[in-house]
């Protein structure tokens, strides 16, 4: 009995044990291990599947090629007033800030000294030319020598001069606007005694100003004069002021490596100061077959740089060269073609070859508006 019972467990275990062997072992739940297997291979396949993504048709768009830099506003003209010489203010004939005319006298010395010694030679040169009409008469009637005419002539010519040199001595007590613009604030009253090359005012001519900037010498080739050029201040937030290259430097700094250009433009309402700091945007032509895509869709890879492009549900990686950059757009220089449709948005495509599903976006397949071509303050060329 003994022994029947042990060949009946036996029996017992061996038949439980080969109901959980691999080949026909229950599997946790109650289902077999070839449906777990399916159930697998099945959420693999849905893990695989298409990747919705946005898309953009490339179609050709108008860019401007520009450059763009930092600089200073200077004044069309601009003098510090300082006399030639010596004396007293006697008149100061502006208002601080105001606007001056060329010839409009500004401030005047006390010339009571100048305007004796003018007086004094005019009255010596009107003796001395009386003199000398008395010597003719009498050198025709043969009663002086002609030593004696010409002594006379020579008399009035030297106080001729010496007249001009007192009137010359008088005018340099006027201190004058050399030339329309607005004064600054004086450093002067009346009853102040200056020396000669004290600072007294300064002049500005605004109405048309001067923007100093520099750049790099690798873009000597490119600038041209009569360029046109953009001006932004950022103490005028929203308004910006166009010009025209005016001048190249022909002589690069040695020390920078940079070239020195100056733009020329009309302060049109006035707000524009000398000495301000300017962004300056010098454009140096128009391309109509510039390809844009948004900023999302570059995929950085060490130095290079990629977009996804989707070719018959499959999405196909491309190098591409990037260019100008406009309100959050990239331009592709090489690597891609118009008609070609690029992945913007949607979740991230992991690789080359994936497949994706295309949905539809706003806008998608629409070239950029005129709004979003237009180049932004201060782009650059990478």
């Amino acid at each position: 009995m003994l022994a029947a019972a042990g060949l009946l467990l036996a029996v017992v275990t061996a038949w439980l044990l080969n109901r959980m062997s691999p080949s026909g072992a229950i599997a946790s739940g109650g289902r077999p291990a070839a449906d777990t297997k399916a159930v697998a291979k099945a959420g693999d396949a849905k893990a695989a599947g298409p990747v919705p993504v946005e898309v953009i048709e490339l179609k050709p768009s108008r860019v401007e090629e520009d450059l763009s830099a930092v600089g200073t506003l200077r004044s069309n003209e601009s003098v510090l007033l300082r006399p030639e010489v010596p004396g007293r203010v006697e008149t100061i004939g502006f208002r601080d800030g105001a606007a001056v005319k060329k010839g409009q006298l500004l401030i005047g010395l006390d010339a009571a000294l100048n305007e004796a010694e003018v007086a004094q030679a005019r009255a010596e040169l009107d003796l001395a030319a009386s003199n000398l009409k008395r010597t003719e008469d009498l050198a025709r009637k043969a009663f002086v020598s002609s030593s004696a005419q010409e002594q006379a002539a020579s008399n009035v010519e030297v106080l001729l001069a010496r007249l001009k040199l007192a009137q010359a001595r008088a005018a340099k007590m006027r201190i004058v606007a050399p030339f329309d613009g607005v004064a600054g604030i004086r450093t002067v009253s009346i009853g102040d005694y200056v020396k000669d090359g004290a600072d007294l005012v300064n002049i500005e001519d605004i109405r048309t100003l001067k923007a100093d900037f520099r750049l790099p010498e690798r873009y000597f080739t490119q600038l041209k004069v009569g360029q046109q050029v953009e001006v932004v201040a950022d103490a005028l937030a929203g308004a910006t002021y166009t010009g025209t290259v005016d001048a190249i430097n022909p002589r690069i700094d040695a020390n920078g490596r940079s070239l020195e250009v100056r733009a020329r433009l009309t302060n049109t309402d006035g707000r524009l100061r000398p000495g301000m700091f300017a962004r300056v945007r010098v454009i140096l032509g128009n391309r109509a077959a510039a390809l844009l895509v948004p900023e999302e869709a570059i995929v950085p890879l060490g130095s290079d740089f990629y977009v996804f492009t989707v070719i018959e549900g499959i999405a196909r990686r491309s190098k591409v060269k990037l260019g100008v950059r406009r309100n959050a757009r990239v331009e592709l220089l090489d690597g891609v073609k118009a008609g070609d449709v690029v992945i913007v948005a949607g979740m991230r495509v992991q690789r080359d070859g994936q497949p994706v599903r295309v949905v539809t976006a706003p806008g998608a397949g629409r070239p950029p508006s005129a709004a979003e071509a237009k180049p932004t303050e201060g782009a650059k060329v990478p």
